[in-house]
């Protein structure tokens, strides 16, 4: 189901939840966000198969930035959040995003890259205040706009990239059919069924949200009515203790974050009750 079916359904229900500061945005909370920022979209001539760029850390602002695309027919594309101001911009150029969304822990770094990107024309501060009119925060910019769906909606999707290992990082553009955002694509179809997602499920997410499969699997969660618990960094027996306070069912982490928790002591490993974790990816 798609996120306004379950703002309906079930409004109060945590959509994700802030790992260490505890803060829970609700899933009528993000439909409501996610649908000004696509109204603020439109309003500053974003159509269907136009980009914009995401530069932040993990933070409670993250998903809404992908959600408005989501529900805009727009590419977005999550950038590594500890990239230079060259490197930024290099991305930001490369995927002709005419948005960057940043925060003030990365202020610094956008405003710099923005003298190298001409064709945006907007830089939106998710968690700060305007700083005139190219830099402006996302609550300012977003105030007195609906909080109902745009009229065309239509379905957008993530543009990823390559790390760049064999020299400047390469966009993968996936084609992307008009069909409306209640309809998953048929790529998400195929992770839900292997990653037995279901509604009511407890997804853990420790890993930037930058990358392709934690962004892709929070998303999932989201369109499956679970809740997500997001890490705003990965540390091996904080990610133990959540499991075990939030009753985890599934998560999704790479060899290291293996390696890190087995590296705890023993005593430390079997101080909690992971029973109920169903799915690690």
């Amino acid at each position: 189901m798609y996120t306004g079916t379950h703002a309906r359904l079930r409004p109060l229900q945590p959509a994700f939840i802030m790992a260490s500061s505890g803060e829970a945005v609700t899933y009528a909370e993000l439909e409501a966000r996610s649908n000004r920022l696509a109204h603020l979209f439109r309003r500053l001539g974003l159509r269907r198969l136009d980009h914009y760029a995401i530069f932040m850390e993990n933070n409670s602002r993250y998903l809404e930035a992908c959600g408005a695309g989501e529900r805009s027919g727009l590419y977005f594309t999550c950038v590594n959040s500890y990239l230079t101001p060259s490197e930024l911009a290099y991305i930001v150029n490369n995927s002709q995003s005419r948005v960057l969304i940043t925060s003030v822990a990365k202020l610094d770094i956008a405003r710099e890259a923005l003298t190298e990107c001409p064709n945006v024309e907007l830089c939106i501060v998710a968690d700060g205040e305007s700083e005139g009119e190219r830099i402006v925060g996302l609550q300012d910019a977003t105030r007195g706009l609906p909080k109902t769906p745009i009229s065309d909606e239509c379905i957008g999707t993530a543009m990823l990239y390559s790390s760049g290992t064999t020299g400047r990082p390469k966009g993968i553009l996936r084609p992307l059919p008009e069909q409306p955002p209640t309809q998953q694509l048929p790529m998400f179809d195929f992770l839900y069924k292997i990653w037995q997602y279901r509604e009511g499920m407890i997804y853990l997410s420790p890993a930037p949200l930058y990358h392709s499969a934690p962004q892709a699997a929070v998303n999932l969660t989201i369109r499956a009515g679970g809740t997500a618990i997001i890490m705003e960094h990965f540390d091996p027996e904080r990610y133990l203790e959540l499991v075990e306070k939030w009753g985890v069912t599934h998560t999704q982490l790479v060899p290291t974050m293996f390696s890190r928790m087995l590296k705890l002591p023993e005593a430390t490993r079997a101080r909690y009750d992971l029973s109920t974790l169903e799915i690690a990816i």
